[in-house]
């Protein structure tokens, strides 16, 4: 079922290339994507959680005999609501590029064979496996935004497409040299990642340790990004097209930070606990830079761009302190983590949501510019609504996953390490930015370009309400999330305390 869910797109975008028809494409796209979704759906009807060190839906073939590598996946509940996902967001975006008719077929075929890659990352269970899917969603992204994204200049999307491939791809060679690092030291070798955290081949061994997952940590933390490693993201936003946002901040992004919780804490265990402290200051810079440059920004998706540097931070402070084991508090550890998988569920959702909102501004009136509008709830209400309601969800209001996500990262964070609240007035600031830029577009009088400004259109409202629904049920009743999740976290966090 796992192989079907992951190569259903990539068959699909076969045959549309094949096709060579602008409708069929169009229409191909989102019945794959329904299909994908409809699969995934299955999946988590029939889902039981595994036991710990164990994945649910296991497949395993050969592949590379010669290293010990297979074509091994499964799931749980750390990867299984990231899977799910991945399903939604691709499917949003099939749903709003009926709008566009630009180069279809291609377009189509290269955001179906990026969601192969992406769904092929979550889950996988070989570092090589996973290796292979985490470069070749570089490698789509950079196609995207250089044959569909823009700029205020020529050249733009050309130079932004530039920056993300060369950041992130120097950021998958630090991480394959962890990956060989961990390979070595495990006895037999291995990339099997059931086996390697299972093992803990470096416990034991701190300096070899340290180095072979401070290689993993920055692999991943480019692709998170975190402070400092973030300057590639605010163009990539910037210059994509919506669709191509709404993928790189849904799903791209959770490359990263699931990295986190399925390779360095499990496989690293001594090393993030050596480390952990850190990690949570990463995380705490991040949380409040992302805020305040987000706070300053006059473009719409820089703004939006930097709010996700911003709510990436809280994860990767949740699984900073879930690696303080000295203080004790299991429960308030696993209670981050969880906090930490619910906010990656959440940032896809919401951003999401964001990003493709943005992308009405762009195709109505070509510009981002907060400062080009006014008052543009008189003339475009829906829009209005569903952005006031995106974005109260993104800044954690009670009654969406947001709240949800970022109440149990703080309170398990807290409670294992009190320092981690000077994170919180971060919660403050992605308000007063939120709020404000509400306040400049939607309020007062028409002005600027807001004057002729057209509605949402249908085609535009389906997809955006669809993410903002699935973040208020989230919000509204958590279980059907959480109880995915604890076991996973409770599993790891007994891990990470090895």
């Amino acid at each position: 079922m796992l192989s079907v869910i992951v190569f259903l797109p990539l068959v699909a975008a076969v045959a549309v290339l094949a096709g060579r028809s602008d409708r069929l494409a169009r229409w191909l796209w989102v019945l794959a994507c329904a299909v994908d979704l409809a699969l995934v759906v299955a999946v988590w009807l029939r889902y039981d959680a595994p036991a710990p060190g164990q994945l649910a839906f296991d497949e395993q073939a050969p592949w590379i005999p010669g290293v010990n590598s297979s074509y091994h996946i499964g799931v749980d509940g750390l990867s299984l609501p990231l899977v799910a996902l991945t399903a939604v967001i691709f499917l949003a975006c099939a749903v709003y590029a009926l709008r566009d008719d630009e180069r279809t077929p291609q377009r189509a075929a290269l955001f179906l064979f990026l969601q192969t890659v992406s769904l092929g990352l979550f889950v996988a269970a070989d570092l090589i496996l996973f290796f292979v899917f985490f470069d070749l969603s570089i490698v789509a992204m950079y196609f995207v935004i250089v044959g569909w994204g823009h700029g205020e200049k020529p050249g733009d999307a050309g130079r932004s497409a530039l920056k993300f491939f060369l950041y992130t791809f120097l950021g998958s060679l630090a991480l394959l040299v962890g990956f060989i690092g961990l390979y070595i030291a495990a006895q037999p070798h291995t990339f099997d990642m059931v086996e390697l955290a299972r093992a803990a081949p470096l416990s034991g061994r701190p300096l070899a340790g340290g180095l072979v997952l401070a290689a993993i940590v920055v692999g991943l933390a480019v692709k998170t990004p975190t402070v400092p490693f973030h300057t590639w993201l605010p163009p990539a936003h910037t210059d994509a097209p919506a669709i191509g946002s709404a993928v790189l901040a849904g799903v791209l992004l959770k490359m990263g930070t699931y990295g986190f919780v399925r390779i360095a804490m499990p496989m690293l265990p001594q090393s993030w606990r050596d480390w952990a402290w850190v990690i949570i200051a990463v995380g705490v810079v991040s949380v409040l830079y992302g805020a305040l440059v987000a706070l300053a920004q006059d473009d719409l998706k820089r703004m939006i761009a930097y709010t996700s540097i911003n709510h990436m931070g809280y994860i990767v402070l949740a699984v900073g302190a879930a690696g303080l084991v000295a203080a004790g508090a299991a429960e308030a550890r696993s209670l981050a983590v969880t906090g930490a998988v619910t906010q990656m569920v959440s940032h896809g959702l919401i951003t999401g949501a964001l990003f493709l909102l943005a992308g009405v501004f762009r195709s109505r009136a070509g510009s981002y510019r907060m400062g080009d509008y006014g008052g543009l709830a008189a003339s475009a209400p829906r829009l209005a609504a569903l952005f006031a309601v995106a974005a109260f969800a993104s800044l954690g209001l009670p009654g969406f996953s947001g709240f949800i996500a970022e109440f149990q990262i703080f309170t398990g964070a807290i409670a294992a390490a009190p320092v981690t609240a000077i994170a919180l007035p971060g919660i403050v600031i992605t308000a007063a930015l939120f709020l404000r830029a509400l306040q400049r577009v939607f309020t007062g009088a028409p002005r600027g370009l807001s004057t002729g400004f057209t509605d949402i259109r249908a085609v535009e409202n389906v997809p955006v309400s669809a993410l903002l629904v699935l973040a208020t049920v989230i919000g509204l009743f958590p279980r059907v999330l959480l109880d995915t999740i604890e076991p996973a976290s409770d599993a790891l966090i007994g891990l990470v305390g090895r």
